[in-house]
């Protein structure tokens, strides 16, 4: 019997298959509760429903589906990279990152508050001020012992983009995840650390394997199953695109959108169509005008992330050219030192090079922040996941 995955199913669609079922509409409300706020692992946990009707969602092949948990492997900085097996087992890598690495710093959002807040980074690294009553009501968050991480999501088995800098690329593309295959990373990753929605302070970022926007239907409705039904505001989302034209318009047009972070990694057309071949269909131009469609609130800001390679895009003189292109725009800079990767031929700039580039944005009056690496030791820093199934740190789930 075909087995049939209840998570990734919005309400309408439960509401459809309790009414196939002929069951009353409220047993809808009842799956979504158990799917999303309680994250149960099986049917057989929905014991909000009657026994009978359990035993004929079995018998008519439902399961949760939720993406299980295979491999783990824990840095020497807290981070844990995940193996991720979906029901067709291809598999994906999702990253939890205690603390988080710093990328909403500068952002105007309540995540960005609490990150320069409790760190002591406001006034620093370009950061802008704090009003003293975030300050005091993130100081008792503080004082109150809360929980505040991070989890990179991806998006598609392997990724078709090529970046030139980046692991990923190296394992080409195998399908799109389904909304449920990536919602339920994050229902995954809770159920793992014991999360409580509205207590502790989760924040997501959509920059794990894959591409977001070649997958866009799935990402919006995992967006949707996010925020309706577990319960994290799209405040506290961050969608990395490495820049597909036609879905930043189309982005811009969404009611329910998670704050927006283009990989720029370079200031000119030149050296991004090297690192990233996809410049060749949209060109940074393209890209800037695209963003700027987007509906930016006064609190809200575009992010470029910038991956600092040696002697490719960190020099002074690609400084001035992003100084140019970000102009007048709504915008901060995230700076991310490359992290290396076998067999990848690019070095990582001097972390001088790093202090006198973050220094000429900051100057030229562009907010400018460098993202902590977090779980190098693991890849499971930005650009290093690789749907690893075999090295001496990882640890089988369940052995």
């Amino acid at each position: 019997m075909e087995r049939a995955a209840l998570f990734g199913m919005s309400l309408p669609e439960l509401m459809e298959r309790m009414g196939a079922l002929g069951q009353k509409l409220y047993r809808a409300r009842q799956v979504w509760e158990a799917l999303y706020k309680q994250r149960v692992s099986s049917v057989e946990e929905m014991t909000v429903l009657p026994a009978e009707l359990r035993a004929r969602l079995t018998d008519e092949g439902a399961v949760v589906g939720m993406p299980e948990i295979v491999q783990a492997a824990v840095s020497v900085d807290g981070t844990e990279r995940y193996l991720m097996r979906m029901a067709d087992g291809e598999t994906v890598e999702t990253v939890w990152m205690p603390d988080g690495d710093g990328g909403e710093r500068g952002d105007g959002t309540e995540a960005a508050l609490e990150e320069e807040v409790l760190e002591g980074r406001e006034g620093n690294e370009g950061s802008r001020p704090v009003d003293k009553v975030d300050k005091r009501n993130w100081g008792a968050l503080a004082a109150a012992g809360y929980r505040r991480a991070t989890i990179c999501i991806s998006s598609q088995v392997g990724c078709a983009v090529n970046c030139q800098f980046c692991l990923t690329a190296k394992l080409g593309i195998k399908r799109n995840l389904t909304a449920g295959e990536i919602a339920g990373q994050v229902a995954a990753v809770l159920n793992r650390h014991g999360v409580k929605i509205g207590k502790d302070r989760i924040n997501l970022v959509f920059m794990g394997m894959g591409e977001p926007f070649l997958n866009y239907e799935a990402f919006i409705a995992s967006v949707r199953l996010l925020v309706e039904g577990i319960g994290i505001p799209e405040s506290r989302m961050t969608v990395s695109t490495s820049g597909i034209e036609p879905a930043i318009r189309r982005f811009a047009q969404e009611t329910l959108r998670p704050k927006l972070a283009l990989s720029l990694n370079a200031s000119n057309d030149v050296v991004r169509e090297q690192i990233m071949p996809i410049t060749r269909k949209w060109n940074i131009a393209q890209l800037l005008d695209a963003v700027r469609t987007i509906p930016m609130g006064k609190r809200d800001w575009v992010t470029f992330e910038y991956v600092l390679l040696g002697g490719v895009n960190d020099q002074p003189e690609h400084a001035r050219e992003v100084l140019a292109l970000l102009k007048g725009m709504h915008a901060k800079v995230n700076l991310i030192v490359w992290n290396p990767g076998p067999g990848i031929a690019y070095t990582q700039p001097d972390p001088e090079s790093v202090a006198v580039f973050q220094k000429m944005l900051i100057d030229g009056g562009m907010p400018t922040y460098i993202r902590r690496p977090r779980g190098r030791d693991i890849y499971a820093a930005c650009g290093q996941l690789k749907r690893t199934v075999s090295e001496p740190e990882l640890v089988t789930i369940g052995a």
